[in-house]
């Protein structure tokens, strides 16, 4: 199935050219069957896309697409941080740091 509906049509919930392809039954409480639709309401969303931004947040899937816009976004902070190598170095500490001296005056 294919979603083709322009934004900021009259059906500004729906999304726009994006392949949905898989479908799937939920069983909710009445509670939650009256509640989420109106959520989705007030949001400007459909019930799906309520749905699957939930799962996306819950369970953690982010698209190649998504991350490597976090990437740009970051790079382009140009916050004053060091090599990779730094940082490690800096917020991790060695085993010396937090083990204690095992030769010195023990058993």
């Amino acid at each position: 199935m294919l979603a083709s509906v322009y934004a900021f049509s009259e059906y500004p919930h729906v999304e726009a050219y994006v392949e949905l392809s898989k479908k799937t039954t939920i069983l909710l409480s009445p509670e939650l069957y009256e509640h989420l639709p109106r959520t989705a309401k007030v949001r400007g969303k459909s019930l799906g896309q309520l749905v699957r931004e939930a799962c996306e947040a819950q369970y953690g899937y982010v698209s190649t697409e998504d991350r490597l816009r976090a990437v740009a976004d970051l790079r382009r902070l140009s916050l004053p941080v060091g090599s990779p190598l730094d940082m490690k170095q800096e917020s991790v500490p060695g085993p010396d740091a937090v083990l204690p001296d095992r030769h010195q005056g023990g058993s």
